[in-house]
């Protein structure tokens, strides 16, 4: 379980740093396939320094979960992950109440399930 709960951090980790490459460098071109659901096309442009600064947090959110592999201690490595990947679970769960509730499905139930996975372990 340990492998599993390990392999399930790095995919949401991974997740964020595309988040984060999305959001801050390509809002206009992916940003907008990604969002066309939740935003029309002409927001894309003005929204674009909210959308970096969003892309900012969601490379927090990865750097907390690579940091948590750095830990050496098995219990704070835990509670690293649990926090950030809780973090990511919460905005994952109001980005589908308040956006589009396909943001649950990609980026809330990895997270819950990476939680599962840490706390089997």
């Amino acid at each position: 379980m340990e492998l599993v709960a390990k392999i399930l951090i790095a995919i949401v980790a991974l997740e964020h740093m595309y988040i984060l490459w999305m959001e801050m460098f390509a809002w206009e071109t992916k940003g907008k396939e990604v969002f066309k659901a939740a935003l029309p096309a002409e927001m894309f442009k003005p929204t674009k320094g909210l959308a970096a600064n969003q892309g900012l947090y969601n490379g927090f959110l990865a750097a907390g979960l690579i940091w948590s592999f750095l830990i050496e201690d098995p219990k704070w490595q835990d509670n690293i992950a649990l926090f950030f990947l809780g973090c990511v679970a919460v905005a994952g769960i109001y980005g589908a109440i308040s956006a589009t509730k396909k943001i649950f499905f990609v980026q809330a139930l990895p997270a819950i399930l990476a939680i599962i996975a840490v706390l089997l372990k």
